[in-house]
């Protein structure tokens, strides 16, 4: 049987499941390629407005393909890139549903997302290096934002393999969870909160966000913001959060509203007590 990836969308969000059986779900050229065009597919549907990833069972992804890695060249590593890649570069919120393996290639496809949750069977496990490969993929890159140096290394030079309740321990993942369909369940309602605001302002914030981590000021990073946040501040999805806000606040008691709105308590004072005194 050939590799597929099944996309499934509901309530706005995307659920991409990978599946190459036989190799559980192994990278090669064939599934990354599969991950592109079902990708630019969900991304061109003005619809969807999250994608969750995720394998079919029993792994995540068990890595690249080494027979496609024999002799390789350049090109044929970018082809096998491609899948986590066009992932990475995503503009709408992706999350990694880890419910197995995620081994080397595996484990860029995860790092690719903007979050990643683990079942109880996830494993990490880098590998390159056992194996006699150098990590590519930009894998160096990302798992050292993700678990900052020391972590980096060990996973890396070391081989230090982490189960889901060390990758929680480590800030590797963002939460685990007991089983897969307590995974899946979650992953879809987290993708469902960022569902819910409007596309257009979930790419720019999200473009945002790549722009302010990188070696920026503060200042540097206040002026890329100041600007997308006049935009956003001038869109109908704003005026109707802030107009539905104003009536709320209107129907409480004038302390209580003014207290909501941001002002502080009044200090009790005595009759013919001065200000100040």
């Amino acid at each position: 049987m050939s590799s597929e990836v099944r996309p499934t969308i509901q309530d706005g969000v995307a659920t991409l499941t990978l599946a190459n059986p036989g190799r559980r779900n192994a990278m090669d050229l064939d599934l990354a390629a599969k991950v592109v065009a079902v990708l630019d597919e969900v991304v061109a549907d003005e619809n969807v407005r999250a994608v969750v990833l995720t394998g079919e069972p029993p792994s995540f992804c068990a890595g690249g393909d080494l027979t496609e890695l024999q002799d390789a060249d350049h090109e044929r590593l970018r082809s096998i890139y491609s899948g986590f890649l066009a992932v990475a570069r995503c503009p709408l919120p992706t999350i990694a549903a880890v419910n197995g393996a995620a081994v080397g290639a595996g484990l860029n496809l995860a790092l690719a997302c903007d979050v990643l949750l683990a079942g109880p069977t996830a494993r990490f496990d880098v590998r390159f290096l056992q194996l006699g490969l150098h990590p590519g993929g930009g894998f160096t890159w990302m798992i050292e934002r993700a678990l900052g140096g020391q972590g980096a290394r060990a996973m890396t030079l070391f081989g230090d393999v982490l189960d889901a309740t060390e990758a929680e321990r480590t800030g590797l993942v963002w939460r685990r969870y007991d089983s897969d369909d307590a995974l899946l369940t979650a992953a879809r309602e987290l993708a469902e909160r960022a569902a819910s605001v409007p596309r257009s302002l979930l790419e720019t914030t999200k473009a945002t966000m790549r722009l302010t981590a990188g070696p920026l000021s503060h200042d540097q990073a206040t002026e890329i913001e100041v600007r997308a946040q006049a935009v956003s501040a001038r869109t109908s999805h704003f005026q109707e959060r802030l107009a539905s806000l104003r009536r709320r606040l209107s129907e409480r008691p004038a302390v209580e509203a003014g207290r909501h709105a941001g002002e502080p308590p009044q200090p009790h004072r005595s009759a013919g007590a001065r200000p100040g005194s």
